[in-house]
């Protein structure tokens, strides 16, 4: 799977015959630390293999729910603005500086929002570059794989092999990097849904992961047909590696009955508006779960 860079501001540009090819100078040449989760990552250790595509998505649908927020900012910023002229020539000064204090916080959020942006198509556009010259050394270690074994070809296929370790640890790094970006997802809990399969007393447990984090809540259906959730809310980091894993069983006095396991990608809940999420449990759609996500 190849990596296309978007447009994005200009960056990195790194020659694949050199020795710039070392995730020492990626990092430099980027202005990075590494974060706390991925600063165990050591010269030739790999902690996973890289997956361009996938990065691909989540990048594109990250820097369209940025760009959706600093849209909204914007507007918010100019309704503020026309406001504040409103006000200065009726000389309501409290509410003048009132509103010149909103207009401050706007602007600061708006210079953050830009600079977020900027530096998500820095990390990515590093990435799309460690990704073809891996893609080209790869290539040519194929090609040298076939040619008759010489000591000048063996030791070519050794150097291009460092090559494409380095660059798939650069890969590696970047997405790391790149995953302190991606915010948090505040997801809430709205119930199941389940027509006649819902009957007063009923327990049910719900269980959702995100890689290593979970959350895992139980649920009654009352009298009335309202249930009640011993935790409403839950904060998830998003992943890129990644998908929420869902599993829903019903409690009947110690035992347990399993209801659905299913599976939701996250790359649709980078909005800047809450996603109201209904997930089919069961194969036939007869409970469903509904949860909101706001990022």
């Amino acid at each position: 799977q190849t990596c296309c860079a978007s447009g994005s501001s200009p960056g990195i540009v790194l020659c694949p015959c050199s020795k710039s090819l070392s995730r020492s100078s990626v990092r430099s040449r980027m202005s990075l630390k590494p974060p706390k989760a991925y600063n165990s990552l050591q010269k030739g250790t790999l902690l996973w293999d890289p997956k361009p595509l996938q990065v691909k998505n989540i990048f594109e649908a990250l820097k369209k729910g940025l760009n959706e927020s600093l849209e909204a900012h914007q507007a918010e910023l100019d309704h503020l603005s026309g406001r504040h002229k409103d006000t200065k020539r009726n000389s309501r000064l409290a509410f003048y500086y009132d509103l010149d204090k909103q207009i401050r916080s706007v602007e600061r959020y708006i210079r953050k929002l830009e600079f977020h942006i900027s530096k998500v198509e820095e990390l990515y556009e590093a990435y799309c570059i460690q990704c073809r010259l891996r893609d080209g050394a790869t290539n040519m270690k194929q090609a040298f794989s076939l040619s008759p074994s010489t000591k000048a070809s063996r030791e070519s296929l050794l150097e291009l092999y460092r090559n494409v370790q380095e660059c798939t640890e650069d890969m590696c790094f970047i997405e790391g990097a790149l995953e302190v970006h991606l915010g948090e997802f505040h997801v809430r809990m709205k119930g199941l849904v389940g027509f006649a399969r819902l009957c007063p007393g009923d327990q049910y447990e719900v269980f959702v992961r995100l890689g290593r984090q979970k959350w895992r809540l139980k649920g009654k259906i009352e009298s009335d047909d309202s249930q009640t959730w011993d935790e409403e809310e839950k904060v998830f980091i998003p992943n890129l590696h990644e998908k929420f894993e869902i599993k829903v069983t019903e409690l009947r006095g110690l035992a347990t009955i399993l209801v659905g396991v299913v599976t939701c990608d996250s790359i649709n809940f980078f909005s800047t508006k809450p996603q109201a999420i209904i997930v089919d449990i069961t194969e036939l759609g007869t409970i469903k779960l509904r949860l909101e996500v706001l990022w």
